[in-house]
């Protein structure tokens, strides 16, 4: 009796360093999910290789000889969109440049392997694929022109529960105040998404805290970047910020984001910790923080991304009589994430992105 076999994930990897295109390789096909079908040095004969065998997603370096990665992205959305991600170094120019490719169709961004860091490269090693694996599952449009352990043959390393960074809720929820606070989640496609969603708010909008699934530094240039384009103030988290109306603090890349209550006034703790469903920070760790120290008095919203991370914490916020939304498939890149929060329960209502500014702003209205 013949086995049938779940086809893999077929990578090309452009880059002009021959040494990250081996880490890269060598990362990538440590899981068994994963298969490097080429590697190119230049957008040029990386064009060629398409045309010999189309992968199921590319990995993109931004700076490179004859050809930039910006430009060979935005040629590649209007010609034949192809999931790209985005991999680059932790400089402050590299980060700008990788806000302007996310809006140009990249799907998500990972950071270039330190290549004499063995001890860092582990948890690297699982985000890599995590995320090469979630951009297989992306829904792309055509754009005009212009616009823990690694994973390995052995196994995915252990996936942790929030439970390592807090307890979970306990006993009666809290009572409802006239102050809401709204927690967002979001990974895969979720920089375009919040970007469209935020746009969309007044600048007296309730206080918001967002965790997206983005690599250290370069959730500081996203803020900014939202921050210049929306009414609401937008400001990467630092520990202890207050969450006020108006504003809207992001979760810092590998850095866990809680929110506390003290007296009548919420601000966010920003800690260190070990992954939590994969993830560093977590929408699991947010929301639990958020069913235990404002209960009823949250709102939850769930966006596009791939796996589980947020799903049981919204179902803790519902239960601690929190509004809860999701995302819809037909506007999500990847429908993982809110799939499984409507799968476990814990959402309300269940809406297309261009609905959800809306939804918070109605929410605020009834309190």
């Amino acid at each position: 009796m013949s086995i049938v076999t779940a086809r893999k994930v077929r990578v090309l990897v452009i880059d002009d360093s021959a040494s990250v295109r081996q880490t890269l390789t060598s990362v990538l096909q440590s899981d068994p999910e994963i298969e490097v079908i080429g590697t190119a040095s230049d957008p040029f004969i990386a064009a060629k290789r398409i045309q010999e065998e189309i992968p199921d997603v590319i990995t993109l370096d931004v700076e490179m000889p004859r050809m930039d990665g910006i430009t060979f992205l935005r040629k590649l959305m209007s010609q034949k969109p192809i999931p790209v991600v985005m991999c680059s170094s932790l400089t402050e120019q590299g980060t700008e440049t990788l806000m302007q490719a996310m809006e140009a169709g990249a799907v998500d961004v990972i950071l270039k392997p330190k290549i004499a860091a063995a001890d860092h490269l582990a948890e690297q090693a699982s985000r890599i694929c995590e995320v090469v694996k979630s951009a297989a599952q992306a829904r792309l449009r055509q754009r005009p022109t212009g616009t823990a352990r690694s994973a390995s043959a052995s196994g995915p390393a252990q996936k942790l529960t929030a439970d390592v960074m807090l307890p979970p809720p306990s006993g009666k929820a809290m009572a409802r105040t006239t102050e809401m606070v709204v927690c967002v989640g979001a990974s895969t496609g979720g920089t375009e998404a919040l970007r469209e969603m935020l746009e969309k708010l007044p600048a007296n909008s309730p206080g918001i805290v967002i965790v997206q699934h983005m690599p250290e530094r370069f959730t500081a240039a996203f803020a900014r970047r939202l921050n210049d384009l929306c009414e609401v103030e937008i400001k990467e988290a630092a520990d202890g910020d207050p969450v006020l109306r108006g504003h809207v603090l992001i979760a810092p890349g590998d850095r866990h984001m809680l929110l506390e209550r003290q007296g009548a006034r919420y601000h966010v703790s920003v800690r260190t910790g070990p992954l939590v469903s994969r993830h560093r920070p977590s929408v699991d760790v947010l929301f639990r923080s958020a069913a235990r120290s404002a209960g009823s008095n949250a709102m939850a919203v769930i966006m596009t991304g791939m796996g589980d991370d947020g799903a049981r914490g919204m179902l803790e916020m519902h239960q601690a009589g929190a509004y809860t939304v999701a995302q819809d498939e037909a506007t999500s890149v990847v429908f993982g994430m809110p799939k499984e929060a409507i799968a476990r329960g814990g959402v309300d209502r269940i809406v297309p992105l261009g609905q959800i500014a809306p939804e918070i702003l109605a929410e605020d209205r009834r309190r």
